[in-house]
This record gives structure tokens, C-alpha cells and sequence, in this order.
């Protein structure tokens, strides 16, 4: 099997950051990648019909000794989204589980299952925590969606994870904050504003932000706010304050006031009531932030705190911005089911830190295409119950490029007659399908 030209040329960038032969390596993996049922390296190179073209541990290698820099491919990536980019850049920062088995994988521990837990029950799973720094992007083909494309990783070791591999222990939100500090240093000249949740809200990162970023993020809604610290009066003894007068917590600023709004978030608008001030936080006396205060009226999210270091900004657009970090779950979602991302079998450190998130590149990499021309070439398949559906999904896209891949491939034969277009339906069909 082969991509379609216009992919294999978005592809050449990437080259910078390998040597030749891993590029060549590279490239029949991600080919593999798409076409294969299962996201092995064994099974990706069988798909792509490598076999016997060369010994089947060059491409393990790939993964496991090649010298390559997996920041490097992140930011090669990002500079390919620059078309689409705004004067501030904007961030989606989440970690997510990949469940495994085996005892002697690197990295592996047990982790907060999301998806098995429920509000009065935790559920713990085998396998890796990965951190994950996407950068959020609007197409002009669709101005009301949302897409996050995963650029940065990070893999989680708990605490026994951590001794039994020799690594010092780092907590999830170091870890964010080493990525952030990556990216903003690397692109000195952008703006970028992160949106997390609760998790990357806390002192850990909002006290060590690069100064080229900002953080929206959730709130406690007891949480102590400050007014602005007072100025020092000449002649006044002692040391000097640190914060002002105290101020209501969130939940008794909606006790006090609160105005009545309706909010067009997550595709569903609500009504809600809101209130919002400038206020400083305890564990950052110095940074005033936009605080957000809503009880919904519909629906069943209750009462919740928002804040954002853009502090000029408006209560709706922080509610906003906290709401795009919705689409980091959805890939996460698509990176799982579309692309293997829970698949690889690999067990060495350079390994288990490569082949995933290679998935969620891949990911970036097919929005990317679909966006520059993949788009021309979207056929949806007839469904005539199903009519609420007006945009592709990511399943779309991925079944498009299997089709024209093989589209392409098959008119490079130069079949003709009249059973020639109806072979080549037969194969888009069947593409469309497996996909």
C-alpha cells in the first residue's frame, strides 16, 4: 500500500529531524499506520507491504534506538499549523490513560481509570499516564468547530513506577509545566494561552508559567480571593503586606449577586446565573485573574468557578475559552479508536516514549491534510436515517485518505475497459467500509 501523494509531501518536513534511512523507516510505519487493523509494528509493516524489503528490526529500531527527537517531530508539527494560527496561540493540556499489560513495560503503574469511575467510586487501571499539549485550532472550512491537534508528551511514572525505573518523581503538572516552557521558548515570538482542568490549575503551574503564556482554568468555589494589595504608607513599620482585603469566595459571590445569561456552550445553550470580579488567589499575590462564578439553571452541572489570567477578559470569554478544552477529550477519543493509540507493544524506555504519541501526531497530521485537500475529495456515505450530520468526522477524514490512497494507487495501473471504474468502485467502497 502507498499514501496519496499530498500526504507523503505534508510528510517532508519532518525529515528534518531524522536521518534518511529513519524518514524512509518513518514513512512506511505511518502508511502501515492508516491502513492497518491493528497498531503494532509488525502488524503496520504487513499493512504497508513491507515485508522482506528489509529485516523487520530496522523498523523496531525506529522506535527504540533511532536518533530522533520526539519535542523536535511536536514542534515541526506545530510550525505546520502556523497558516491557521491567531496572534495568541491557544492550548489544550490534559493527560489521559493507556491501558496495558505486562509487568516488565517501562513506565507502566496503576492510574486513574476516567472512563470506569464514577463520582462515588474511583477506578484505578493498568497502564501509562500520558500528559498531552495540543494546540487548539478553528478551520475557516468549518468557523464553529473545535479541533485540538496533540503536539507535545509526556509520560506519568507514579511514585513506585518512579523507584523501580531509577527516575526522579515528577508530578503531572511538572511535567505540563516543562512542556509549556519547551514551546514558549522555542516560539519566543507567540503568545499562547493554556486551558486545563482542575488538575493544571493549581499553584504548581499557574507560580512557574512562562511569560509569554496565560491559563485559563477551574476554580474551588471556596477558594480565598484577595483585593489588590494596599499601598505602603511612608514610615510604616514591619513587613510589608503581601495581599488586600479579602473578598467573597466564589460560592458567596453567587449568593450576593449574580446575573441572569444564556450560554451557547458544547453545541447546547443553557441558562445559567454569573458573576465575575478581579481577585487574587492566595498562592499568587501577585497576578490578578478574572474569576468566574455560574450556577446553571438548566441542566445538572450545579455551581462552578472559573478563572483566567487574561484578567481584562469578559466572564463569557473565559466560559468559552474553558469550554474548547472539550476537544483535547475528543482526540483523545479518536487517537483510541481510529488510530491504536492503546496498541503498541513495545517495552523499552525509547520505545514506550515513542510509539504512542507518534498515534497522536499522526492524528495531527491527517486533520492537517484533510484541511489543505483532503476535504476536496470527501464523500460521505449514504445514510438516509441518519440527517443531523453535517460535518465529518475524524473517522471521515482517516476513510477519505484510505480512499484516495488507493484510489490513486489503482489508476497508476492504467486499467481500462468498461469493468475498470466499477473495480475501482468496488475498492473505494471496501476502503470506505474498513475504515
Amino acid at each position: 500500500m502507498y499514501l496519496v501523494t499530498s500526504f507523503v509531501a505534508l510528510l517532508q518536513p519532518l525529515a528534518f529531524v531524522m536521518t534518511g534511512p529513519s524518514f524512509d523507516n518513518a514513512v512506511t510505519i505511518v502508511t502501515g499506520w492508516v491502513f492497518a487493523p491493528r497498531r503494532t509494528v509488525t502488524s503496520m509493516i504487513a499493512a504497508a507491504g513491507a515485508v522482506g524489503r528489509k529485516h523487520h528490526s530496522a523498523f523496531h529500531r525506529l522506535f527504540a534506538s533511532a536518533r530522533w527527537s520526539r519535542d523536535q517531530l511536536g514542534l515541526r508539527v506545530f510550525d505546520m499549523l502556523a497558516p491557521w494560527l491567531d496572534s495568541v496561540v491557544m492550548l489544550a493540556l490534559d493527560d489521559t490513560l493507556a491501558r496495558k499489560r505486562g509487568l516488565k513495560v517501562f513506565g507502566v503503574g496503576m492510574h486513574h481509570d476516567p472512563l470506569l469511575s464514577s463520582r462515588g467510586k474511583a477506578i484505578t487501571n493498568w497502564g501509562h499516564s500520558w500528559v498531552v499539549l495540543g494546540v487548539i485550532v478553528r478551520f475557516p472550512l468549518w468557523p464553529q468547530r473545535v479541533f485540538c491537534l496533540p503536539i507535545l508528551f509526556r509520560l506519568y511514572l507514579n511514585k513506585d513506577a518512579a523507584v523501580r525505573h531509577r527516575r526522579v518523581y515528577r508530578t503531572r503538572p511538572e511535567l505540563a509545566v516543562e512542556m509549556l516552557a519547551l514551546l514558549c521558548q522555542a516560539r519566543k515570538s507567540r503568545h499562547f494561552h493554556v486551558i486545563a482542568d482542575s488538575a493544571y490549575g493549581g499553584q504548581s503551574v499557574l507560580n512557574y508559567l512562562p511569560d509569554n503564556c496565560d491559563l485559563t482554568s477551574r476554580l474551588l468555589l471556596k477558594a480565598r480571593l484577595y483585593g489588590p494589595r494596599p499601598q505602603r504608607k511612608p514610615s510604616t513599620n514591619g513587613r510589608p503586606r503581601k495581599r488586600g482585603p479579602q473578598l467573597a469566595t466564589p460560592q458567596q459571590m453567587l449568593i450576593e449577586r449574580a446575573a441572569r445569561v444564556e450560554l451557547d456552550l458544547y453545541g447546547r445553550r443553557d441558562r445559567v446565573r454569573l458573576c465575575d470580579t478581579v481577585a487574587y488567589v492566595y498562592a499568587a499575590p501577585e497576578r490578578p485573574l478574572r474569576v468566574v462564578a455560574i450556577e446553571a439553571l438548566s441542566g445538572g452541572r450545579g455551581q462552578q468557578a472559573f478563572y483566567s489570567t487574561c484578567w481584562q477578559a469578559t466572564a463569557i470569554e473565559v466560559l468559552t475559552w474553558y469550554a474548547w478544552r472539550w476537544s483535547i477529550e475528543v482526540a483523545f477519543h479518536d487517537g483510541k479508536h481510529s488510530l491504536g493509540f492503546e496498541e503498541p507493544q513495545g517495552w523499552t524506555r525509547a520505545a514506550v516514549e515513542r510509539t504512542a504519541p507518534m498515534a497522536m501526531l499522526l492524528y495531527s497530521l491527517i486533520v492537517v491534510w484533510f484541511v489543505r485537500e483532503g476535504h476536496r475529495y470527501y464523500r460521505p456515505l449514504e445514510r438516509p436515517w441518519y440527517t443531523t450530520k453535517s460535518q465529518p468526522s475524524f473517522a471521515d477524514m482517516l476513510a477519505t485518505l484510505r480512499r484516495v490512497s488507493l484510489r490513486e494507487q489503482v489508476s497508476s495501473w492504467g486499467l481500462g475497459g468498461q469493468g475498470s471504474r466499477k473495480v475501482l468502485q468496488i475498492l473505494e467502497t471496501t476502503a470506505a467500509l474498513a475504515a
